[in-house]
C-alpha cells in the first residue's frame, strides 16, 4: 500500500471557474524601481503593506476571510446554458463511479499486502531465531546469501571466526539496523543506546480496519519492566480523493520506567541560597528531553485554542511521527538485514543518483573570487582577528 497521507491537500486543477485572469508576478530578482519610476498606485502597495506588517491580526484576518472562499462557486458553471449544465452534471456522475473503483481499488491492494504478509512471518519468524541465538541459517541460505559478495569473504571470514563461538546470535542487530536508517538514527541518543541494545524484534500486523501496530520486542534490561512496547495507527473510516486511506491517529504504550531510569526525562540540578541564613540547596527538577522511546508518545492533533504557529508546529510533528512508522512499516521490518549491513543506503541515495545532469547548473563563483583577493589584501597585523574564523572553519569541516 502506497503512503498514506495524514491530511488531503487537494490542488485543484485550473478551470474557468478558479482559474484567474492574470498570472501573479513573480519578481525575485526585480530591480527596485527609482523615485522617478514609482506610479500612485504603487504608494498604495507600499502603504498597505506597511499596515498590514504593524497588524499581523489583521492579515489573519484577511487570510482567513481568503481561506473561507476556497471551493466556492465563481457562478461560471451556474451561467452555464441548461443543457450544458446538464451534461457537466453527468460527468460528475461519472467521476462518482470512478471514486468507488478507486476506493475498491485501494481495498483490494490492502487485502493483497495481507496475504502475502502472511507469507512473509514465517520468514520473519526465522530471522527473529537467527538473530537472537535461537536457530541456524542452513547451508543453503548461507551459499545464498554469499553469492553477492566479494571474493574476499575468506580473509574476513578467517577473522570473525576467532572467539565467535562464544557469540550469541547477531548482537545489536536492531539497533544498527535503526542507526543506519536515516529518519531513525536522528532520534536515537547515547543514551537511548544501552537500552536499544536489548531489543530483541520488531515485527508488525495488520488491524481488523485499516490501519497497523508497530511491535518492539525487549530482553529484561535495566531500564523498564515492559516486554513488549507497541504503537498503533490509525486511519479514517472514509476515503480520501483518490481512494487512499486517511491517517487519523495513532497510539502508544504507556513505559513502565524503572526508578531513576526514564530516558525521555532528564534531572536538573539548581542551586539555591537563603537570603536570611545564606544557608544553600540544591533543588533539582525533572524536565523532558529528547529520545527515541518519545516515538511512544505521540503528538496529539491541534485544536481550536492552539494558535496559527502552534498549530503549524503540531501538523509538522504529526506528519514526521506518521513518516517514522511508515518508515519502520514499510523500511527497516521487510528489511533489516540490509539496514544492519548497510546495504540498504545505497537504494536511499538512488533519489539523488537519477537526477541528470541538466538539473543542475555550476554556481557564480564571481563573489568567491572578489573574497579571495580582498583576503590576500589584509595586513598580517589582523592574524590574531583571524584565527577564530579559521578554527570556525576548520569545526565546520570536521
Amino acid at each position: 500500500m502506497s503512503e498514506i497521507p495524514k491530511k488531503q491537500n487537494i490542488q485543484t486543477a485550473p478551470t474557468p471557474q478558479n482559474t484567474p485572469a492574470n498570472n501573479a508576478p513573480i519578481s525575485s530578482h526585480a530591480q527596485q524601481p527609482g523615485v522617478g519610476t514609482i506610479k500612485e498606485e504603487d504608494f498604495d502597495r507600499a502603504a498597505a503593506a506597511s499596515i498590514f506588517a504593524q497588524n499581523p491580526k489583521l492579515v489573519q484576518m484577511i487570510q482567513g476571510k481568503l481561506g473561507s472562499l476556497v471551493g466556492r462557486s465563481s457562478g461560471y458553471v451556474e451561467s452555464l446554458p441548461a443543457p450544458v449544465r446538464r451534461r457537466v452534471a453527468g460527468l460528475k456522475g461519472v467521476q462518482k463511479e470512478h471514486s468507488k473503483l478507486e476506493a475498491e481499488f485501494q481495498e483490494e491492494v490492502l487485502e493483497l499486502e495481507k496475504k502475502y504478509f502472511a507469507k512473509f512471518s514465517p520468514l520473519y519468524e526465522k530471522r527473529s531465531q537467527v538473530v537472537n541465538g535461537k536457530a541456524e541459517p542452513t547451508e543453503e541460505e548461507v551459499k545464498a546469501g554469499e553469492e553477492d559478495e566479494e571474493n574476499d569473504a575468506t580473509d574476513s571470514t578467517a577473522k570473525s571466526d576467532e572467539g565467535g563461538d562464544s557469540v550469541k546470535g547477531i548482537p545489536e542487530f536492531w539497533l544498527s539496523a535503526m542507526k543506519n536508517q536515516v529518519s531513525l538514527a536522528e532520534m536515537i541518543t547515547d543514551r537511548d543506546e544501552a537500552a536499544l541494545k536489548d531489543l530483541v524484534d520488531v515485527r508488525m500486523e495488520y488491524l481488523d480496519k485499516p490501519g497497523f501496530r508497530l511491535i518492539f520486542e525487549f530482553a529484561e534490561n535495566e531500564f523498564f519492566t515492559n516486554k513488549t512496547i507497541t504503537k498503533t495507527y490509525f486511519y479514517q473510516n472514509e476515503s480520501g480523493y483518490g481512494g487512499d486511506f486517511i491517517y487519523d491517529h495513532a497510539e502508544g504504550d504507556k513505559i513502565d520506567w524503572k526508578t531513576g531510569k526514564d530516558l525521555t526525562v532528564r534531572v536538573e540540578s539548581k542551586k539555591q541560597r537563603n537570603k536570611n541564613t545564606k544557608q544553600t540547596r540544591v533543588v533539582k527538577k525533572t524536565v523532558p528531553t529528547e529520545s527515541f522511546f518519545n516515538f511512544f508518545s505521540p503528538p496529539m492533533a491541534p485544536t481550536d485554542e492552539d494558535d496559527d504557529d502552534a498549530a503549524s508546529d503540531i501538523e509538522e510533528r504529526l506528519e514526521l511521527d506518521y513518516q517514522l512508522g511508515e518508515d519502520i512499516k514499510e523500511k527497516l521490518i521487510p528489511r533489516a538485514i540490509d539496514w544492519f549491513t548497510g546495504e540498504a543506503l545505497q537504494f536511499e541515495e538512488l533519489d539523488d543518483d537519477d537526477l541528470e545532469e541538466g538539473d543542475f547548473e555550476d554556481e557564480d563563483d564571481e563573489e568567491d573570487e572578489s573574497e579571495d583577493h580582498d583576503d590576500e589584501d589584509e595586513s598580517d597585523d589582523d592574524d590574531d582577528a583571524a584565527k577564530p574564523k579559521q578554527e570556525a572553519a576548520e569545526c565546520k569541516q570536521s
